[in-house]
């Protein structure tokens, strides 16, 4: 049973903290930036602009992955400021990287940059104790007080998160259950207020609050009840669904037509993620196909002069939600098979051409698909392509197989980089392959991506199982 709620999106219900370290930070980011550009006398151009998307996006991915103020009520200034300082180094590091290689840093002196880069983390501190301090005083007032009917792994997970989380403004008042405490799980046992039967005199008692009722569907005639007798209280009450015995991906609530729904399996690119996948693939793809152009014409060449053939191999693969695209790749071997049986490349494969020895080693034979990705076929970061012929015969074998089309396929991807690049040759290694994919669905942030990107680089010096 996959109880976990961390994944679960609540797109109502944002704390402060989170709304200030993915929107508010990275815009007096983006604002400092603006501020020491007309200070030095420059006019904020196009390039400018292009800077500050870049910042804002790395710094909101990176603050809301890393987290630095994720115990910042219980911290002191100091350990608050050191945590602040660590996210904005890695934020720069990864913001530094991108700018040079766009040349977008040649903009600014090397005392502009300094300022802006010591500045900043400053800035973030002193808003970040003056919201401490407006959130302290909002807490002071307005605490809600919750019970919980049920007593499951669910709703206990439920009460710790409340607990540990005061820009919430709720206390828990305790569990109600018709069953005992020795009925209870053995690993969730919880001292009881009372039964179902007891909650409506508690709830107008104590003047309760909030309800969350984690109860089966078994239970709907109960429930049912106890809704009725608490129409008489002004509590707001709230439902936790058993949906999660399902494995869910990019599970969050939603709406269509005004009708509340449940998404239990989706993809992470909707909405802004969606705009936010595809800027930065046409960003980084544009930015690389310039800069190894006069690589890939030579290796054009080389492929032509070494064995008779076309230089780029088209393949029919299968895409974003199961459909069919064409992939390119540069040439690396005396066949092109795309039909209904295809034979994956091995260990000392006799139809690898020399030239494409070296292109496989070390993956220039994969540059043409930066062009698949322009085309908005591919995404520079997913769940790598595999034949037709593949998938027909994996998506009957392995569970789950088809959800990694969910997404758009990547020239690299998590399970590449966590050793399963090159052949599958076992049912073993594929299951563990698509593990990784739907993984990737689950976790998917911007600050992943670019964690892939820097490890491909590695795994591709190592040149571990590619052939």
């Amino acid at each position: 049973m996959n109880s976990d709620i961390s994944h679960i999106k609540y797109p109502a219900d944002i704390p402060a903290r989170r709304f200030y370290r993915r929107l508010l930070d990275p815009l007096i980011v983006i604002c400092l930036l603006y501020l020491i550009t007309i200070l030095a006398g420059k006019e904020f151009s196009a390039n400018h602009v292009v800077l500050a998307v870049l910042a804002f996006f790395i710094s909101s991915t990176v603050f809301g992955w890393a987290d630095p103020w994720c115990d910042a009520s219980q911290s002191n200034s100091w350990a608050l400021g050191k945590s602040i300082f660590l996210a904005w180094s890695f934020a720069v590091a990864l913001l530094v990287f991108f700018a040079y290689v766009a040349g977008l840093f040649l903009l600014f002196t090397y005392t502009e940059i300094l300022i802006w880069l010591l500045v900043t983390p400053l800035t973030l501190l002193s808003g970040q104790l003056l919201l401490q301090k407006a959130g302290a005083s909002m807490r002071k007032t307005g605490v809600r007080s919750v019970v919980l009917v049920g007593v499951n792994e669910l709703s206990v997970q439920l009460a710790g998160r409340i607990n540990e989380s005061p820009d919430l403004r709720m206390e828990v008042s305790g569990f109600f259950d018709d069953r005992d405490e020795s009925r209870q799980p053995d690993d969730k046992k919880m001292p009881l207020l009372g039964g179902m039967a007891d909650i409506p005199a508690y709830v107008r008692t104590h003047n309760i609050n909030t309800i969350f009722i984690s109860q089966p569907i078994s239970a709907q005639p109960r429930i049912r009840k106890l809704l009725n007798e608490l129409q008489d209280t002004t509590a707001s009450i709230y439902f936790l669904p058993d949906i999660y015995v399902f494995d869910l991906i990019q599970a969050r609530f939603d709406s269509v037509a005004g009708l509340p729904v449940v998404a239990i399996c989706e993809s992470p690119f909707t909405g802004i993620n969606s705009m936010v996948k595809r800027a930065s693939d046409i960003v980084l793809a544009s930015i690389i196909q310039i800069m190894l152009l006069p690589v890939m014409l030579g290796i054009a060449m080389a492929i032509k002069m070494n064995s008779p053939g076309p230089v780029i191999f088209k393949q029919r693969r299968y895409g974003l939600d199961g459909e069919e695209i064409i992939v390119y790749k540069f040439r690396s071997m005396t066949v092109c098979e795309d039909g209904a049986r295809v034979v994956q490349a091995t260990k000392g494969d006799q139809r690898i051409t020399k030239i494409g020895a070296f292109l496989r080693k070390t993956s220039l034979d994969e540059l043409p698909q930066f062009f698949n990705v322009l085309q908005g076929r591919m995404s520079i970061v997913g769940p790598r392509p595999h034949a037709v012929a593949h998938n027909e015969l994996y998506r009957k074998q392995i569970k789950g197989y088809m959800l990694r089309h969910k997404v758009r396929p990547g020239i690299t991807g998590w399970a590449q980089v966590n050793g399963f690049r090159g052949e599958t040759n076992t049912l073993d290694k594929m299951e563990a392959r698509i593990a990784y994919d739907l993984d990737y669905l689950k976790r998917w942030s911007l600050a992943l991506d670019l964690w892939i990107i820097l490890r491909t680089f590695k795994v591709v010096l190592m040149r571990d199982n590619a052939y």
